[in-house]
């Protein structure tokens, strides 16, 4: 007669079971699982993600008894679990933000920078992004450097509607190679740029912003990668691994108020994507940078397999770090 195991083998962090040890062993290669995920505060399942976490707890089909305790004691912004009803009240007070009136210019603290643009169309559709207005704001959210760019090349849409630009403001409006030198003369702040190394920022500042990628490239900048905190790439904010959240979607949903009812404020994308930034950066994770850094290293070589195999669903997950840079550790 066979008689067939039926014992499972379960990752100590998403709960995923395996009827092999060497299949779990499998998994554990290829989900880098860190203490740097998000993770349920009821059954401290790790989530690959925040939208992960959220169908988990609130989505149409949570974890049951998850979804009963987080009802009364759990942020549905923030995802955090509290220990009692009055502490969430207590608490949401500080978590909800509001939309927030352009602070004036003056001095900025902070090793963090926010940077938006807003783009015109050009080419003969109107389909090709042109830097018209950018902004930098600092961590308490003063204004650094706001202006309007002058094309280098013609504009045929202004996108009015979303971006409020008309064509006067633009006639006189600052050229794109000064604005490029102010720009990077904030960022880098007195620190060559090939000096700036990972770890060791120096005196340059780290830039946040969402699609940073592809407004550095229309204004025609060059900055380290390492530097950059983009909420549009950082996994834990991303829809899937593949996708990314809209701006307006994260602002609604982590910070609890609305952007984008109407014509487009740069200002008001730097304070979302700053203070989006400054929420991930506060998590409270073990500062531990081998685990959350980032850096691949294969903690599971082949050659250990056998070992690997003997060891707890615990300790394999012990070996285990982060496949992208947490930001808790910018601290």
């Amino acid at each position: 007669m066979v008689v067939w195991h039926t014992c499972r083998n379960k990752c100590a962090a998403c709960y995923r079971q395996y009827n092999r040890m060497e299949h779990l062993v499998e998994h554990m290669k290829v989900s880098y699982h860190s203490a740097h995920e998000p993770r349920c505060g009821v059954c401290a399942k790790h989530c690959r993600s925040l939208e992960s976490l959220r169908e988990h707890l609130i989505g149409p089909l949570p974890k049951v008894e998850c979804a009963r305790v987080f009802a009364s004691r759990g942020c549905g912004i923030c995802l955090n679990l509290f220990e009692s009803a009055a502490a969430v009240r207590y608490h949401r007070a500080s978590c909800q933000f509001t939309r927030a009136a352009p602070m004036p210019r003056g001095s900025y603290g902070g090793r963090a920078v926010a940077m938006a643009c807003k783009m015109v169309g050009g080419g003969s559709d109107g389909s090709v992004d042109i830097c018209a207005r950018v902004c930098l704001i600092g961590e308490d959210e003063n204004v650094i450097f706001q202006t309007y760019v002058k094309p280098i090349t013609t504009v045929t849409n202004y996108r009015y509607e979303v971006t409020g630009i008309r064509p006067e403001y633009l006639r006189d409006a600052m050229p794109l190679k000064l604005v490029q030198r102010r720009i990077q003369d904030i960022l880098c702040n007195g620190e060559p740029l090939w000096k700036i190394r990972p770890r060791s920022f120096g005196r340059a500042r780290i830039l946040v912003g969402h699609g940073l990628e592809h407004e550095l490239e229309r204004l025609g900048l060059e900055y380290p990668t390492f530097m950059l905190r983009d909420t549009a790439k950082y996994p834990p904010l991303m829809k899937t691994s593949k996708l990314s959240n809209s701006l307006k979607y994260l602002t609604q949903t982590y910070l609890g108020y609305d952007i984008h009812t109407g014509i487009q404020d740069p200002y008001e994308d730097c304070v979302a994507a700053m203070r989006l930034y400054i929420r991930m950066r506060s998590q409270a994770h073990p500062r531990d940078y081998a685990s959350g850094s980032g850096e691949t290293q294969n903690n599971y070589p082949a050659w250990r397999q056998r070992e690997l195999e003997r060891m707890s669903p615990e300790e394999l997950l012990a070996l285990s770090g982060s496949d992208y840079y947490c930001w808790c550790l910018d601290f």
